[in-house]
């Protein structure tokens, strides 16, 4: 091969990449330039949904800082789908929410379930609408520790266990808890009990002997949760957004907006790095669940 035909092959090959890279750019600043209606002019309601198990608060959160941010939105409603989850990302939620309110009207939305943590989340709004037959309640904490020793023992497998402390391998599957690790374990369940029923304390304007009248960890209704002064309004979506509208001071049906879309680019050019992606697409998958 020619010195002459080496390098117009590499500059083609080059150019190539050069434009590969100039259209990526476009399409990078295409989106991020163009519009987001949560940013056009005029007054509006933003609305975040929660939906599912409630395992962790990053999207909502941020979905939050956004709204609070937005000189446009007057008012948010939190729509709630969901049975629970983990505690300290309902706190999260909840406390984010209550922030949200001391700057501008905030409204829970309770759509077919919203209970235990769902709940939870909800408390951190003004206001709480849910529809008469909402599935809520559940206010408590539950801990389930499998145990698994005599099933082990039957197959012929036993583990040696090296721990630093007496309670470090509380909740051990390979041996059953010993009653010293159960009042442990009771005394943090109480405490996150307590906390939730603070919780409704604050937001709610109940007394503690009121609360615990219904705070057994049953489920009932909204229209139940309306008369143990829970929810303040028997309504739908709709209702509630008239309801964030009024307390704003906006007149009519007010335009409604999302928050704006997670871009793909931004994911994984800017909040992470190239080798946290890379370790993300080649790492083995673990699927672990709470019941």
């Amino acid at each position: 091969m020619s010195v002459r035909k080496f390098f117009t092959n590499l500059l083609a090959f080059l150019g190539g990449i050069f434009l590969f890279f100039l259209i990526l750019f476009a399409i990078s600043l295409f989106l991020l330039f163009k519009g987001e209606p949560t940013f056009s002019s005029g007054p509006k309601i933003g609305l975040i949904e929660i939906k599912g198990v409630i395992s962790e608060a990053d999207k909502p959160l941020k979905e939050i800082r956004q709204f609070a941010r937005n000189k446009h939105i007057k008012a948010v409603v939190v729509r709630i789908e969901s049975p629970g989850g983990a505690v300290g990302a309902s706190q999260e939620l909840y406390l984010a929410l209550r922030e949200l309110s001391k700057e501008k009207p905030v409204v829970a939305s309770m759509g077919s379930v919203a209970a235990s943590g769902g709940l939870y989340v909800a408390l951190g709004a003004q206001k709480i609408v849910a529809a008469p037959g909402t599935i809520t309640g559940s206010i408590g904490v539950m801990m389930q520790v499998p145990n698994l020793s005599k099933l082990l023992e039957k197959i012929g497998i036993e583990a040696t266990i090296l721990k630093s402390g007496p309670y470090k391998d509380t909740g051990n599957m390979f041996r059953p808890l010993r009653e010293d690790e159960k009042k442990i374990l009771y005394q943090t369940i109480n405490d996150i009990y307590q906390q939730f029923v603070k919780a409704i304390e604050d937001s709610r304007g109940l007394k503690e002997a009121e609360i615990k009248k219904f705070a057994d960890g049953r489920v009932f209704t909204g229209r139940a949760a309306k008369e143990f002064g829970l929810v303040d309004e028997l309504g739908n979506l709709n209702d509630a957004i008239k309801l964030a509208a009024k307390m704003a001071g906006l007149k009519g049906y007010p335009e409604v907006v999302y928050p704006s879309k997670e871009k793909l680019w931004e994911r994984f050019l800017v909040e992470q790095k190239l080798s946290q992606s890379l370790a993300v697409l080649f790492s083995p998958l673990y699927i672990m669940k709470w019941q």
